[in-house]
């Protein structure tokens, strides 16, 4: 199966971020510690050609923290310097602002020996929808610009910030790209909620997410729902069900408010801490 979801606005955010690349010196990418390759954009890897780029992943709260660190190790190994934050944590932010001004000023030296007046240096900020961009960027602010959501899709056009004094940010939508050809990366981001619940039905991801629990974490599923393992979907659906009260007249199961339970549980940290992809 092939997941096909790329809205006018997307396309339009891709073209103008292609156009205003050559106005900042170094590119913020944002990715999901719970799935840091799935969440970037490999249409935006084509377009940032040698742009220096850091890489943040974030809401590391819900991650998995063994996984993450492996994948910061694979990032700084791969050339791109690399944090994991989470958007409400001071220390982290400012470890963002640092690492932020240290590519900015390696940039900002070579303007100055060739003569170029000094200036503060350009970053643009990029990454898929709902992972957590407008929240980082108040945060970097210090003060409410950036309208946030917990649904995908909320920033619609590019916006200048200063972040302090150290270095301006350019803010732009979030961009999917216009088809998922693994169908695993759609379900990986379904799961974390990245894309909105309507693209892909909501039984079959909740299935993948009790799929993947099984098979990497088990013991959540006990903690959480009362059983470590099953043969049959259906019969773990019915489990949490009775377990929750998802239950219609009758008695019977309604698989919908099941299904919306595994992924509110997932999304809000409940199952506790999940990583959906190793760097291998």
């Amino acid at each position: 199966m092939t997941i096909q979801w790329y809205p006018g606005h997307m396309a339009k955010a891709k073209r103008e971020a292609s156009e205003n690349l050559k106005l900042v010196d170094f590119v913020i990418e944002l990715v999901d510690a719970r799935a840091p390759l799935s969440s970037q954009n490999p249409m935006l890897q084509g377009i940032l050609g040698d742009k220096p780029k850091m890489m943040v992943l974030m809401k590391k709260d819900l991650a998995d923290p063994k996984v993450t660190k492996e994948w910061l190790e694979h990032f700084k190994e791969n050339g791109f310097p690399s944090i994991a934050i989470e958007a409400n944590n001071k220390q982290d932010i400012q470890a963002v602002i640092n690492l932020g001004k240290s590519i900015g000023n390696e940039k900002i030296e070579k303007l100055k020996a060739k003569g170029v007046r000094p200036r503060a240096s350009r970053a643009m900020i990029l990454g898929i929808p709902n992972v957590g961009k407008s929240t980082l960027i108040n945060r970097l602010a210090n003060k409410s610009i950036a309208k946030t959501g917990d649904k995908p899709g909320v920033t619609k056009k590019q916006q200048w910030i200063k972040v302090k004094n150290e270095f301006d940010l350019l803010d732009t939508p979030g961009i999917l790209w216009p088809k998922f050809e693994e169908e695993e990366v759609g379900y990986r981001l379904a799961s974390i909620g990245t894309i909105k619940d309507q693209i892909l039905p909501t039984e079959d991801v909740a299935a993948y997410v009790l799929d993947y629990l099984q098979a990497y974490y088990p013991s959540m599923l006990e903690e959480r729902y009362g059983f470590e393992g099953y043969d049959d979907i259906m019969t773990a659906f019915e489990t949490i069900g009775k377990k929750r009260g998802c239950l219609e007249s009758g008695g019977r199961i309604n698989f919908d408010k099941v299904s919306d339970v595994i992924l509110q549980d997932l999304r809000n940290g409940k199952l506790g801490l999940i990583s959906f992809e190793r760097p291998e």
